[in-house]
């Protein structure tokens, strides 16, 4: 069983969940809400790179550490400062319920 020094989670991070709103014409826009701050700990783990549109493009996913949650849903964002990490999916690496890692992607804002 890993156990982490309680200084590998030193990155403050916002939870943000969607939120949809209408936009009057039968739609909805989708804007990220923050309803908790957690410490975590955010590793690269791989980067990909492709062409969109005539230009190079890079995807940097990344494995965040945090203390077991059971809030986490599918589509919700993690933030620091400008840094904002879409959610992709979460495993507890142990079964011991003491953390959660989540596979997260990059994205720009």
């Amino acid at each position: 069983m890993l156990t982490l020094d309680p200084g590998a989670f030193s990155a403050r991070l916002d939870l943000m969940t969607p939120e949809a709103t209408s936009d009057g014409q039968g739609g909805a826009t989708i804007t990220y809400v923050a309803f908790a701050k957690a410490w975590a700990r955010i590793e690269p783990v791989s980067i990909a790179f492709s062409e969109e549109a005539n230009g190079e493009t890079f995807r940097v996913t990344h494995e965040i550490w945090l203390r077991a949650r059971a809030d986490l849903v599918p589509g919700m964002r993690f933030q620091r400062g400008s840094r904002v990490f879409r959610l992709a999916g979460w495993r507890d690496p142990h079964e011991t319920g003491r953390y959660t890692v989540c596979r997260c992607e990059e994205v720009a804002t």
